[in-house]
């Protein structure tokens, strides 16, 4: 997908990360402050996943891409990082 390409929201992995990152704070706020009639809440919950998803995979992908620089490079050491 080219990036003057419309994005649908059923495409999250078109988004950059803070465009999507964006999108799901949207929807969190919707589901939490909002009278939202339930097939309109299932739709935001299906695309919050959707989205969450999307997140997860581009920043491992991101990881990878970090962890395989360093290892290319000379002088630093790896450690794995765990919250």
């Amino acid at each position: 997908m080219s990036a003057s390409s419309p994005r649908s929201p059923s495409e999250p992995s078109g988004l950059r990360v803070e465009e999507a990152l964006g999108r799901l704070e949207e929807i969190v706020r919707r589901l939490e402050g909002e009278a939202v009639p339930l097939e309109e809440a299932l739709r935001l919950f299906e695309e919050g996943v959707r989205l969450a998803d999307a997140i997860r995979k581009r920043l491992e992908e991101s990881e990878l891409r970090v962890k395989k620089v360093l290892e290319d490079s000379e002088g630093f050491r790896l450690e794995d990082f765990s919250p």
